[in-house]
């Protein structure tokens, strides 16, 4: 081959990537796939489940029987009509299916089969949450957003390796990067795998999760409603992304914090919601999760309406635990606005955690505010609780423990904080690569400084 063929092989080679030409399409077929377990409704009585196919399916079902010992002997499932939506989006048209399981019994095990004669996906099982007083354990995902087939995988399997009967899994926004990007979606699916239908997802949107319309109102991603069947006791205009869910001894609650740092009036709306959702919650443990953090952990970045807003709610009804996402890095840090140095341990306010999943990295906030903190560092969290207690571990792609805490609720007395981060490995708070390009001899320094790097 000479030279001019050369280059343009290498030309037309870098034009392809540019413009994803490689991109794997994930393309739908007769065969249920990306099949999805949420909640739309009590989680001790029923279960949700959505799948999608191709547009030439129209009509698809669900089967459903207590999990036996035995093989599964048809005659004594349960078949129930899918709903089905059509969705039309970046060149890609499927049909999209749910249904909800309801009826069953608290802390039993079912099996569960999607799709049609000829067609039916294998056969998976799910437990449903069980009474008021039980323990349960759930992992908690920062942004996953690029790179999710190669390198978010292998993020979310080894969660799963650590904690395979998780209740169920918390994405705190930014679950894939570019808006309405079906192939995008596609591998998020093919990470989770058969995981997703196994183990509830608990979603909340970021900003990668909406685009623009012409009048700049902002547009939530279309595949997120066809692909979650998630509660509607929020406010109409936020259907399906601020909502609750209780499971056993917590109050799960999701706020929409890109419709709150966007829109004053939406900020408005959702704070009213969450006050009266926090007045009447009768839970032992309240966690919220969204994507834009109180506290920001990386550089450049802070939501200064979006915390003096919402902190005095949380510090009012006592929140124990913030998850957030958004910054690329990673930040724990308590009894806020304090600071590192000077916590108050009567504050009941919650512990904030920022954490991210994915393999984008930024540089972490010169202006520290967390007790732990991480940079260029992939990690999951499982979070436990058991009577008066809430453990959480933040873990490492290696299933290396990063950070770690225990809240403890004695009656009347203040929350009880434990750190634990002792038995973790060294804190990673180097650079990223790259900062010497992009930041100044000064701001180099100051983050040595802060973070006291030699």
């Amino acid at each position: 081959m000479n030279a001019h063929y050369k280059i343009t092989f290498a030309t037309l080679f870098f034009l392809a990537l540019s413009t994803n030409v490689f991109a794997q399409k994930f393309l739908p077929s007769a065969f249920p796939d990306r099949i999805v377990l949420s909640w739309s409704d009590n989680p001790m009585t029923t279960q949700s489940v959505t799948w999608r196919t191709s547009k030439e399916v129209a009509t698809s079902k669900a089967q459903v029987i207590l999990a036996p010992n035995t093989p599964i002997y048809l005659e004594s499932v349960e078949t129930i009509d899918a709903k089905m939506e059509v969705l039309d989006v970046d060149s890609v048209q499927a049909n999209y299916h749910s249904v909800t399981f309801r009826h069953l019994q608290p802390a039993t095990t079912y099996a569960y089969r999607v799709g049609g004669e000829g067609t039916w996906s294998e056969w998976f099982q799910f437990t449903t949450a069980p009474e008021k007083g039980t323990p349960f354990s759930f992992i908690y995902f920062g942004d996953a957003q690029n790179n999710l087939k190669s390198q978010w995988s292998r993020i979310i399997r080894q969660a799963y390796s650590n904690l395979p009967k998780a209740a169920f899994m918390v994405h705190a926004g930014d679950l894939i990067n570019s808006t309405q990007s079906d192939s995008e979606w596609g591998e998020w699916n093919y990470a989770g795998g058969f995981i997703n239908a196994m183990i509830p997802s608990i979603s909340t949107p970021g900003n990668h999760e909406y685009d623009r319309a012409e009048d700049e109102t902002l547009v939530l991603d279309y595949h997120w409603k066809k692909q979650f069947t998630l509660p509607e006791n929020g406010p109409k205009e936020f259907s399906e992304t601020v909502y609750y869910t209780d499971y056993s001894d917590l109050r799960m609650i999701s706020l929409n914090s890109q419709e709150i740092v966007s829109d004053e009036k939406s900020m408005e709306t959702q704070k009213n919601w969450l006050e009266k959702v926090l007045s009447e919650n009768t839970q032992k443990w309240t966690i919220i999760t969204f994507h834009h953090p109180i506290y920001s952990s990386g550089t450049g970045r802070d939501n200064q309406e979006f915390r003096e807003a919402f902190k005095p709610v949380f510090d009012k009804y006592k929140v124990d635990l913030v998850l957030q996402g958004h910054d690329h890095s990673y930040g724990r840090g308590r009894n806020l606005p304090s600071g590192v140095a000077s916590q108050d341990p009567a504050v009941q306010g919650p512990v904030y955690v920022v954490s991210v999943s994915g393999p984008k990295m930024y540089n972490l906030t010169p202006d520290k505010w967390m007790d732990r903190a991480a940079s260029n560092t992939q990690l999951y969290q499982l979070i436990s609780i058991e009577g008066n207690r809430l453990s959480y571990g933040a873990y490492t792609a290696k299933g290396d423990l990063y950070d770690a805490f225990d809240l403890i609720k004695d009656g009347n007395k203040p929350k009880e904080f434990i750190d634990r981060s002792d038995k973790a490995i060294q804190e990673a708070i180097e650079l990223t690569p790259g900062s010497d390009k992009k930041m100044t001899p000064e701001e180099m320094a100051e983050y040595m400084r802060t973070y006291k790097i030699r």
